[in-house]
């Protein structure tokens, strides 16, 4: 049984509600890893009072120092995201980091180790709910990878519905004075991974992406079995977005046989970035590191490599 989490609400006049959510990070982080479309960790509802405290498990007293808090704020239209830790003192380098749900996304050392890292240095990590995880579902819907084939089958383009929503959210952070507007930034594991490297494409503020075996052509994956010759699932191929990509820094690694998602599919997209960077005249900066990492894991230095190339661009 995860340790319970803290949840208060309150307004603010900079942004409509917000929900702080204080969690015994380890325990929530393995339940969420082990099952990443649970719902949401328990919460106790304490008030209006200014200061969220996390409620620990006896046994895991020793681990206070580990917890860690959540900020859920929604857009003036109501767009939902997370943020890490409270309000910085200025605005501050920001890091997009995209997995699965937003709790289960930034308090994971699998997906938010890079944040972790980079947070000790002053910058800020925000989380969007995927669509099909959290609370960004329609009525009915299969979850995860299986509800992104059932929205395709309906011609609903979720991917340009999600950046939209990202670009909100950044939006909103620089107008509340949270975010450096100049230094931002996006990673992304998996299918975390197609969409950072989406948004990276559609949003010419970002500086720079980071992606963990992303996925990078939807019809590798056995969600996708049929969709092979589907206009609406080949239109998101990320080869499509490398016109978008061209010149600007991509950080890749990949396991050398990752079946999941196809590690010959990353390399292709990589090398069409480079060749719509030279056909641009622009220096290529996109580097994959293809690694010996078993199936669809990353290699144990990967994050760590991450937050110093993150932090390298966002000087």
């Amino acid at each position: 049984m995860p340790c319970p989490a803290v949840i208060r609400k309150r307004q603010r006049s900079d942004s409509a509600l917000q929900i702080v959510v204080a969690i015994a990070a380890p325990m929530i982080a393995m339940a969420l890893c082990a099952n990443p479309s649970a719902a949401e960790p328990a919460v106790i509802l304490i008030g209006n009072d200014d200061t969220a405290a996390a409620v620990a498990c006896a046994a895991q007293q020793e681990q206070k120092d580990e917890s860690t808090t959540v900020v859920i704020r929604k857009t003036e239209k109501g767009v939902r995201f997370g943020v890490l830790g409270g309000r910085p003192a200025r605005p501050a380098p920001t890091l997009f980091v995209f997995a699965h749900e937003i709790a289960g996304t930034l308090t994971s050392n699998d997906y938010n180790k890079v944040g972790r890292l980079l947070a000790k240095s002053g910058v800020l990590c925000v989380a969007l709910d995927l669509p099909c995880h959290g609370e960004n579902v329609h009525a009915g819907e299969p979850a995860g990878l299986e509800g992104w084939a059932a929205r395709l089958r309906k011609n609903e383009d979720f991917v340009a519905d999600f950046t939209k929503q990202a670009s909100a959210v950044l939006d909103q952070l620089v107008a509340d004075g949270f975010t450096d507007r100049d230094r931002i930034a996006v990673c992304g594991t998996s299918r975390g991974g197609f969409m950072a490297l989406h948004f990276a494409a559609a949003e010419p503020r970002v500086r720079c992406v980071a992606a963990f075996a992303p996925v990078t052509e939807l019809s590798a994956l056995r969600e996708f079995d049929g969709m092979e010759k589907h206009a609406g699932t080949n239109a998101l191929d990320l080869r499509r977005r490398a016109g978008q990509l061209a010149g600007r820094p991509v950080w890749m690694c990949i396991g050398n046989l990752d079946e999941r998602v196809d590690t010959d599919r990353a390399i292709a997209f990589s090398r069409e970035v480079v060749k719509a960077s030279a056909a641009a005249k622009k220096q290529p900066l996109i580097e994959l590191h293809v690694m010996t990492s078993a199936g669809h894991t990353i290699h144990p230095t990967a994050h760590d490599e991450a937050a110093a190339w993150v932090a390298s661009q966002l000087k």
